[in-house]
C-alpha cells in the first residue's frame, strides 16, 4: 500500500514520462489515495491526457481535476470557427452515422448531442474533436439508442467480464434496467475498474453505466 506522498511523486513522475504534457504546469496533490491535479495547460488534449496518465499510476483511488484550460493567443479562435471545424471533423469520422450528432459551441466549450449506435461511436466522436485548435472543453451528451433485453444485455456483459477481468469478474455484480447497467463490487487496480466498465460499453444496447465499484489494493 502506498502512502500519499509516495503516490504523489508517483503521479508526478507519470506526468514528466507523459510526452503530450507539461508537467511543470501542473500541480499535484493526494489525500488518502485520492489525487487533485491543478494548475493551467494549453489546451484541453493536454488536460485530458494530464487525467489518464494520473489514472494509469497505480494506488490512486479516485481523481479530482482543477486543471483550467488557458489557450495562447495562436490557437484562440471564435466559437464559429470551433463549430464549423467540429461539425466538418464529425462528417470526415467514418464510424459515425451521417449526420446524427449536433454541435454547439460556447466560450470555446464544445457541446454534442444526438443518438448513436455504440458506445465506440459515442466515444469516437469526442475523440475526433478533443484536440482540435481552439477547443477548452468538451461536453459528450449523445445518446445511445437501447435495442436489446435487459437478460441479454447482463448475459453479455458478465461474459464479457470473465473473458477480460478474470479474477476480479467475480467480484463484480451486474444489474440491468433497459439499457441502463450498474456494476458493483471490487477490484484490485483502476485499469481493472476501466476494464470493467470498458466491458459494460462494448455491450450492445448500454446507454449508461453507473459505476458503484471500490479500488481495494
Amino acid at each position: 500500500m502506498k502512502t500519499d506522498a509516495q503516490l504523489q511523486q508517483d503521479v508526478i513522475a507519470e506526468l514528466k514520462w507523459e510526452p503530450s504534457v507539461n508537467a511543470t504546469q501542473i500541480g499535484v496533490e493526494v489525500k488518502d489515495g485520492i489525487v487533485t491535479l491543478a494548475g493551467h495547460v494549453d489546451s484541453f488534449g493536454e488536460k485530458w491526457n494530464a487525467e489518464r496518465a494520473a489514472q494509469r499510476v497505480f494506488g490512486v483511488k479516485a481523481l479530482a481535476v482543477e486543471i483550467d484550460v488557458t489557450l495562447p493567443g495562436s490557437s484562440k479562435r471564435n466559437d464559429a470557427d470551433v463549430a464549423r471545424s467540429v461539425e466538418n471533423v464529425l462528417q470526415w469520422t467514418t464510424s459515425l452515422p451521417k449526420d446524427s450528432i449536433k454541435v454547439m459551441v460556447e466560450n470555446g466549450e464544445v457541446t454534442l448531442t444526438g443518438e448513436v449506435n455504440w458506445e465506440f461511436q459515442r466515444e469516437n466522436a469526442a475523440r475526433a474533436v478533443r484536440y482540435l485548435m481552439g477547443v477548452k472543453d468538451v461536453y459528450n451528451n449523445i445518446n445511445i439508442k437501447p435495442n436489446i433485453s435487459s437478460s441479454a444485455v447482463k448475459s453479455d456483459i458478465e461474459a464479457a467480464l470473465k473473458r477480460r477481468a478474470h479474477e476480479d469478474a467475480e467480484k463484480i455484480s451486474v444489474e440491468v434496467r433497459g439499457g441502463d447497467v450498474t456494476l458493483k463490487g471490487s477490484v484490485h487496480t483502476w485499469s481493472e475498474r476501466e476494464l470493467a466498465i470498458d466491458s459494460a460499453w462494448g455491450t450492445h444496447g448500454v446507454r449508461n453505466v453507473v459505476d458503484k465499484m471500490a479500488v481495494t489494493y
